[in-house]
């Protein structure tokens, strides 16, 4: 008697890493390998989600297929309790235009299949579980510092999710030093972390884009101390098993060394030997290179369908 082969799934997932400056968009099979993607700018929510319901069409199209499930993780601030009746809108935010936009519900209206939504740093986050520097922790966190500083907060191997998603970028920071005066970028917080550090921040404290300043200009100092104190904080609050960095601002490898000392210095002591003597294993780069926010939206996709299983191998 001759068995059947099982039937494969050929129907594709898609991704969505929704930021305020470009959505990076794309499609993977059933196993999480990537078969394509685009990348869009952030202009109005018209334009720029039919340019990725574009994408997505022409991608099932040309492979004569269909979508089995999204994942979005979006920038915000968002809803994410599913039993809002604004569920998958970004709500309030500062990007012209997008408040009250329900981009989940574009998308699945479009495709009609299930979506999963979370933030960006989220989705990011969980790309670290998945595949990334957090594969060995069920307990991190995941700070990008970009244009904005946000985290994912992953407790027991879950995200946290509270009121609403957590805003570590805007926490108060202790003062550099009695001279800095600079009140911060931030429209609703003076002194507040994305405020003071974040690559907004220093461009409009110093003038100049930070890839353009030399490695020992006096931002660095500063951008250490307040990203340091972050650490501190996060640490207190949380005992993660790892902190997590990334984002543009991240890119300037000298931080690291910088933000691990001065974490040192501010923690003075009070923390597990483990932190204190493996400072370098502890406060760690992104293991994905900007990947994270897709490889974290395509297994969102796949946990949708009830199909994931952590840690994958993308």
């Amino acid at each position: 008697m001759q068995l059947e082969s099982p039937q494969i799934d050929k129907r594709l997932l898609g991704a969505i890493e929704a930021g305020g400056t470009k959505f990076n968009c794309a499609v993977a099979d059933m196993q999480g390998k990537v078969l394509a993607q685009a990348a869009f700018p952030t202009t109005t929510p018209a334009e720029t989600l039919a340019l990725a319901r574009n994408f997505f069409s022409d991608a099932v199209r040309s492979r004569d297929t269909s979508l089995a499930a999204m994942g979005i993780a979006s920038f915000g601030p968002v809803e994410l309790d599913r039993g809002a009746p604004n569920y998958g809108f970004i709500t309030k935010t500062p990007k012209a235009g997008w408040s009250n936009t329900d981009i989940c519900g574009y998308f699945r209206t479009a495709f009609n299949v299930p979506v999963a939504f979370e933030t960006d740093v989220n989705g990011a986050a969980w790309g670290e579980l998945v595949a990334g520097a957090a594969r060995d922790c069920s307990h991190f966190i995941y700070v990008t510092v970009g244009t904005g500083i946000g985290a994912g907060i992953v407790v027991n191997g879950k995200l946290l999710q509270g009121v609403t998603h957590p805003e570590v970028g805007h926490m108060l920071m202790p003062r550099a030093s009695l001279q800095d005066d600079y009140q911060g970028c931030c429209p609703f917080h003076k002194g507040c972390l994305e405020g003071l550090a974040s690559g907004t921040a220093i461009n409009k404290r110093w003038g100049i884009n930070g890839k353009d300043l030399p490695d020992d200009h006096a931002a660095w100092d500063y951008e250490a101390h307040y990203l340091a104190a972050m650490c501190v904080n996060l640490t207190q609050c949380f005992a993660p098993q790892k902190i997590i960095l990334g984002g543009g601002v991240m890119d300037k490898k000298l931080l690291f060394p910088l933000v691990r000392s001065k974490f040192l210095e501010l923690i003075n002591g009070y923390a597990p030997e483990s932190i204190l003597t493996r400072v370098d294993q502890y406060i760690v780069p992104t293991g994905l290179d900007g990947k994270a926010g897709i490889v974290g939206a395509i297994d969102l996709a796949l946990m949708e369908l009830g199909t994931a299983q952590v840690p994958h191998s993308f």
